[in-house]
């Protein structure tokens, strides 16, 4: 086809909403403005913030690092064939597609804070990570950077 489709979230932290904190529908038609399509080569990863506003006028702040992946392409390469017996000839109005294409894969933060340089950090981690395959669990990678611990005023450090 034309190489478009439609995003599809994978997995995301929480797994349930937050009573105060819903997660926002349609995060994923804000990952790829342009739409969801595959290149034939593979872009550099791109990072920007938009700044969704919900129905009670908040603000939540939705961070986005994408990066590409490859793909097997969906149709074959090899170029249709005579009869048997036949010598075999290349059709010239058969295209021929590349070996492989690159999918857009996206990481999402959304926050009430305005904190865009942290986020960038934050999925650059993560990105770098999930990318050079570190035995680390996302979830406790993830974990550790939502998480602070506040000592309490005149106990342990």
């Amino acid at each position: 086809g034309s190489g478009d489709g439609q995003g599809q979230i994978l997995q995301r932290f929480p797994e349930k909403d937050w009573e105060d904190n819903p997660f926002p529908q349609g995060i994923e038609l804000f990952c790829q403005p342009s739409g969801w399509q595959l290149f034939p080569e593979r872009n550099p990863p791109t990072f920007f913030v938009a700044v969704l506003t919900d129905i009670n006028s908040e603000r939540h702040y939705c961070a986005c690092f994408t990066f590409w992946e490859a793909v097997e392409s969906p149709q074959p390469q090899s170029h249709p064939r005579n009869g048997e017996g036949e010598e075999e000839q290349e059709e010239p109005s058969s295209p021929v597609q590349p070996a492989q294409l690159f999918a857009p894969k996206s990481l999402v933060l959304v926050s009430r804070l305005d904190h865009a340089e942290v986020f960038r950090n934050s999925l650059g981690l993560i990105y770098t990570i999930y990318v050079d395959g570190l035995s680390v669990s996302l979830e406790n990678v993830i974990g550790n950077l939502l998480t602070c611990t506040i000592p309490i005023t005149g106990g342990a450090q």
